[in-house]
C-alpha cells in the first residue's frame, strides 16, 4: 500500500478573545476530529504554515505536530 500526502486539507477554525483582550484560536481537523488550541494568532499561523509546507522527503507536514508552539489545552 502506497501512502500518498493529503492534498486537502479541512479543518474547523474556532476564534476568541480572552478577557484581557487576546485572540485564541483552535483547529479542529475534520478527517480525525483532532483538535489543537493555539494561544497567539501567530502560533496559529504557523500551524498552518507547516501543514501546507511541501515536504521534499515525502512525509507528511502534519507530522510536525508536536511543535512547542501548540497548546494542547
Amino acid at each position: 500500500m502506497t501512502i500518498t500526502p493529503r492534498v486537502y486539507r479541512a479543518y474547523l477554525l474556532r476564534l476568541w478573545r480572552t478577557a484581557e483582550g487576546q485572540w485564541r484560536a483552535s483547529v479542529e481537523d475534520a478527517h480525525t476530529g483532532e483538535r489543537l488550541a493555539f494561544a497567539t494568532l501567530g502560533q496559529l499561523a504557523a500551524f498552518l504554515a507547516r501543514e501546507t509546507a511541501a515536504s521534499s522527503d515525502g512525509h507528511r507536514a502534519g507530522q510536525a505536530r508536536s511543535q512547542p508552539d501548540v497548546d494542547q489545552g
